[in-house]
């Protein structure tokens, strides 16, 4: 095998901006042995989730840390989230070897990337077997926050009820897979769109009890039947990652001292809530970061997670796989994620799109 082909290429950019257009394409050398307490890996599949996209235009809380590592220049390399296989483990390393499947647990970790060196601490073990290449390399962010939110902040019981909105995202639809695996009972809203009857039966084949637009939401007769539904239950948890009116009119559903978690605001809107809510109900108001319960939990509390998660065995998350070819030059590499990404900004691209970064050829 050539020099060449044991190079590495990585979509890197220098400044924030519109990722469509500052991010490029580098071709770097093949990695030198790992120093003690590091690992080299290599990446199977990297995702782009819309946090990647709000962290290269700057407006994200997480900030990546720009490195020299590549090419001597300061880079920052794109992805946080992603799949590796160990290729080579440096000195005083335990508990991992060659073979073995990671996924990253420090944030903005740069997984946009053939192959890396990575610190020990910064890596979360799989365990072996169980689990497809897509559901791993998608395992850090959206199940966890789903299988944290329901069991961090209510005690919930089989039969109990979850309202939640956003229910076609990534953790919606995990949500509604775990709770249902829980004997828990969800109720879900949407925003209405033309396929509306094609997205409700897709969520109720997920496990979801039943499933609400918002419009649905302002109208009594909905709030009558979730009454009647949830009868001596009331609910006690709701997963907010909207914000906006329809939050606002959602907490008129909850029993007393239940809990709202927040891991999002989709609409772009404050999150406004009824003083009358927290005065005669005692609701409680949460933030959830998936980022934060990483960094306040061991490594052991860590893998313990991904093993729950691994088994559950929650379905795949429509995806496209997008090969970035070895034979393509950096160029032609650079036009096609570029592509990509306008096409997600564009809502034009409905399924996660998952990047698989082959090394590059002379």
């Amino acid at each position: 095998m050539s020099s060449a082909r044991l190079a590495n290429r990585a979509i890197v950019y220098t400044e924030n901006g519109d990722p469509s257009k500052v991010l490029t394409t580098l071709t770097y050398p093949r990695l030198a042995p790992p120093p003690p307490g590091a690992l080299n890996v290599k990446f199977r599949l990297s995702p782009i989730n819309p946090a990647d996209l709000n962290v290269i235009e700057g407006v994200y809380p997480s900030k990546p840390t720009p490195t020299t590592a590549l090419n001597g220049e300061s880079l920052l390399v794109g992805g946080n989230e992603g799949l590796a296989e160990v290729v080579e483990v440096g000195e005083g390393v335990s508990g991992l070897r060659k073979g073995d499947w990671v996924t990253m647990a420090k944030p903005q970790a740069g997984t946009w990337a053939s192959a890396l060196t990575v610190e020990v601490r910064d890596v979360i073990k799989l365990p072996s077997g169980g689990i497809s290449e897509v559901n791993a390399a998608t395992i850090t962010v959206n199940p966890p926050t789903a299988y944290c939110m329901l069991r961090d902040f209510v005690d919930l019981q089989e039969g109990d009820w979850v309202v939640q909105n956003g229910a076609n995202s990534a953790v919606g639809q995990a949500v509604i897979q775990i709770a249902a695996k829980r004997g828990l009972k969800t109720i879900n809203f949407v925003r209405d769109r033309p396929n509306r009857d094609a997205l409700k039966n897709q969520l109720h084949a997920l496990g979801a009890t039943h499933v609400f637009t918002y419009e649905e939401l302002a109208d009594k007769a909905t709030s009558a039947a979730i009454k009647e539904y949830t009868g001596s239950k009331p609910i006690r948890l709701m997963l907010n990652c909207v914000g906006g009116k329809p939050t606002a009119q959602m907490t008129r559903l909850l029993g007393s001292d239940a809990h709202l978690v927040s891991y999002g605001a989709m609409s772009k809107q404050p999150l406004s809530l009824p003083t009358s809510t927290f005065i005669w109900k005692n609701l409680a108001a949460h933030g959830f970061w998936m980022t934060r319960w990483y960094q306040g939990h061991s490594a052991a509390e860590r893998e313990e997670l991904m093993r729950t998660l691994v088994g559950l065995q929650l379905k795949e998350p429509e995806h496209e796989i997008l090969t970035l070819r070895r034979e393509k030059s950096d160029a032609e590499v650079t036009e096609t994620v570029r592509d990509a990404i306008a096409r997600i900004g564009q809502g034009m691209l409905g399924k996660k799109l998952l990047l698989q970064i082959e090394e590059p050829d002379a």
